[in-house]
C-alpha cells in the first residue's frame, strides 16, 4: 500500500473525528479522493479489507449465544422487516424508471427488487463499532440489533448460494459434526494459551483458519465460518478478552474495506442524486423497523434505539450488489450508487445514535402508544423494592462496590445493569441484583415521579460509558430525587464535568487505584509510608 494512501486516509479520518462522525466516514471519502486522483483498488487492499471483515464477524461471534438469534424478535422481526423493505424500496425504485433519471434506463421490477434487497441490510461494522462506543453491546437493545444483523448476513449467504448457482460441497454436511468433535480441543487449548500475542495469534488462527477456510473449502461463505467459530467459544472464560485482544487489529484491517468501497469508481451528478434519494428512504427503515419490533412486544425504547442503531445502508448490501452486478443482473452504476447511500447514511445516524437517549426522552409519550399490553421479560422495568443504596453497572468496580457496601447495610443494597446474563449469574450467586438501565429515563419516572420511593439515599453510578452516566445524572436531577450521587470517571475531562454537575462524590479510576495500591502495600510492609489521597 502507497504510504501516500495511508496518509489520506489518516488525515481525512482525523478530521471526521473532530467534527465529531465516525472516523470510517473519513475513511469512505479518502478512498473517493484517491480515486479521483487516478488510484485504482488491488489485491492488498481487497486481501485487507476481507481480513477485516473475517475479524469483525469472529468478534462478533465470541460476544454471541445461539440461543439469543431463536427469540421470535430476532429471527422473525429481521425476517419481516427485510421483506417489508425489500417490496417497499422495490416499488419506490420500480415508481422511479418512469422518471428521466438515466440510471433507471431500461429498469425493470427484477433489478428494484435486487437493489431493494440490496438496502434491506443494515450495517454490522457500523452498529458495532457504535455499541461498542457507547459501551452497549451487551444491552437489551445491543443484543437485539447484533441478532438481527446475524440473521440479516445469514440472508446475504443464501443470496450468494443461490445466485452463483453453486451449491456447497457435500462434505458440509458433516460441518456440524465436526464442529460438535473439535470444540473441547478448541476450548483445552484456550485455557493452556495464557495470555500476550499468543493470544492473539491463536484468534487469527480461530478465525481465518478453523473458521474461514474450513467454510470455504465446503463451499460456504469463508466470513459465515468465522462467525459460527466465534459462537462456538463465546462461552468461555476468555472469549472476551480474546475479542479485546483483536480490537485494534480488527480495526486497522477494516480501514481496507473503506477504501475499497471509495476506490469502486467516481459517481456522475446523477449518481449523487439517486443516493441522496436513496439516504432519505432511511427514514421508511427505520420506522418499519419500530413498528415489527413494537408487534413483538419490544418496549418502545428498547425499539427506537435498535431502530437508530441499524438506520443506515450495509456493507453486506454493497457485496449483494456486487454479486448481482457480476451476473448481469444490476448495471455497474448502481454500485457505485449504493456505496455513496451507505456513506451518506452513516453521516446521517451517527448524530442521532449519539442522541439517542435524549431523542427518545423528547417523544417518549408519542413512541409508547405503540407499546403491547405484554411486553419482553427482560425489556421492562422493574421495582428497586426498599433498597436504600443503588450501584449502577455490576462490573468488576460496581460489583467491587456492591459488596463492600452489602456487608455494611445489607439487603439494603440494589445492584442494578442491563445485561441479562450477569444479573441472572449474580442471581445465582446470591446476590441482589435486577435488570434495569441508568440511561432509561422511563426507569427514573418510574422510581421518582410515578411512585414514592423515599427510602432511596445514594445513588452510584459505575458505568464505563461517561456519556451513560451524564445522561443518568441529568435525567436523575430532573426529578425529585434528593439524596446524594456518585459516579465514576476514568480521564481529567470526565471528572470536571461530573464535577460541574454538582455530582457529590467522583471517583477518578486511575488516581484513585494509585493511592488504593500504594496504600495497600504500606499496610503489608513495614517502610514507613505515609500516604496522602490525591485530592
Amino acid at each position: 500500500m502507497d504510504p501516500l494512501w495511508l496518509a489520506i486516509a489518516f488525515a481525512l479520518g482525523l478530521l471526521v473525528k473532530l467534527v465529531g462522525l465516525p472516523p470510517l466516514i473519513g475513511y469512505l471519502i479518502a478512498g473517493f479522493t484517491l480515486k479521483y486522483f487516478g488510484a485504482e483498488s488491488n489485491e492488498l487492499i481487497q486481501s485487507i479489507s476481507e481480513l477485516g471483515i473475517t475479524l469483525l464477524l469472529f468478534t462478533i461471534g465470541l460476544k454471541l449465544r445461539i440461543k439469543d438469534l431463536l427469540h421470535r424478535e430476532v429471527w422473525g422481526g429481521a425476517s419481516i422487516h427485510m421483506l417489508l423493505v425489500t417490496l417497499t424500496l422495490g416499488a419506490i425504485l420500480f415508481g422511479l424508471s418512469y422518471t428521466s433519471i438515466t440510471i433507471f434506463t431500461n429498469f425493470d421490477w427484477k433489478q428494484a427488487l435486487i437493489i431493494g434487497f440490496a438496502l434491506s441490510f443494515s450495517s454490522t461494522i457500523y452498529a458495532v463499532k457504535i455499541l461498542e462506543d457507547k459501551s452497549e453491546l451487551k444491552s437489551a437493545y445491543g443484543v437485539l440489533s447484533i441478532g438481527i444483523l446475524i440473521i440479516q448476513d445469514i440472508f446475504a449467504v443464501l443470496y450468494i448460494v443461490i445466485v452463483a448457482g453453486k451449491l456447497p460441497s457435500i462434505y458440509a454436511i458433516g460441518l456440524p459434526v465436526l464442529f460438535v468433535i473439535i470444540r473441547p480441543l478448541l476450548l483445552l487449548i484456550l485455557d493452556k494459551i495464557g495470555h500476550g500475542e499468543i493470544l492473539v495469534l491463536y484468534g487469527f488462527f480461530l478465525a481465518l483458519v478453523v473458521g474461514a477456510e474450513v467454510f470455504k473449502y465446503v463451499g460456504l461463505k469463508a466470513d459465515l465460518g468465522a462467525l459460527i467459530v466465534g459462537m462456538l467459544i463465546s462461552n468461555h472464560k476468555k472469549a472476551k478478552e480474546l475479542a479485546d485482544s483483536l480490537l485494534n487489529f480488527k480495526d486497522i484491517f477494516l480501514i481496507g474495506f473503506f477504501l475499497s468501497i471509495g476506490l469502486m469508481g467516481l459517481p456522475s451528478f446523477q449518481m449523487l442524486e439517486v443516493a441522496f434519494i436513496l439516504a432519505l428512504l432511511i427514514n421508511l427503515k427505520v420506522i418499519l423497523y419500530f413498528f415489527v419490533l413494537t408487534r413483538f412486544r419490544v418496549r418502545a425504547r428498547t425499539s427506537l434505539f435498535t431502530s437508530l442503531t441499524l438506520a443506515n445502508f450495509s456493507e453486506f448490501g454493497l457485496i449483494v450488489a456486487s454479486i448481482a452486478v457480476a451476473k448481469n443482473h444490476i448495471p455497474s452504476d448502481w454500485l457505485v450508487t449504493i456505496a455513496i447511500a451507505v456513506a451518506i447514511t452513516f453521516i446521517i445516524s451517527t448524530p442521532l445514535n449519539s442522541q439517542a437517549h435524549k431523542i427518545y426522552h423528547w417523544v417518549k409519550d408519542y413512541l409508547r402508544k405503540f407499546e403491547t399490553k405484554k411486553r419482553l421479560i427482560y425489556d421492562k422495568t422493574f421495582d428497586i423494592g426498599n433498597a436504600e443504596i443503588l450501584v449502577f453497572g455490576m462490573g468488576k468496580l460496581g460489583l467491587s462496590v456492591y459488596n463492600q457496601l452489602n456487608q455494611i447495610h445489607g439487603r439494603k443494597v440494589l445492584g442494578l445493569d442491563y445485561n441479562y446474563d450477569v444479573v441472572q449469574r449474580l442471581k445465582k450467586e446470591g446476590k441482589l441484583v435486577q435488570q434495569d438501565d441508568a440511561a432509561d429515563s422511563e426507569f427514573w419516572e418510574s422510581i421518582f415521579e410515578t411512585s414514592n420511593h423515599c427510602n432511596v439515599r445514594l445513588i452510584m453510578l459505575c458505568m464505563n460509558d461517561h456519556k451513560s452516566n451524564v445522561f443518568a445524572i441529568q435525567r436523575l436531577k430532573s426529578t425529585t430525587y434528593e439524596g446524594s450521587i456518585a459516579a465514576i470517571a476514568r480521564f481529567e475531562d470526565e471528572r470536571k464535568q461530573l464535577e460541574k454537575m454538582d455530582v457529590d462524590a467522583v471517583y477518578d479510576i486511575y488516581s484513585e487505584a494509585g493511592y488504593g495500591f500504594a496504600n495497600h502495600v504500606c499496610s503489608y510492609m513495614d517502610i514507613g509510608c505515609e500516604i496522602k489521597k490525591p485530592i
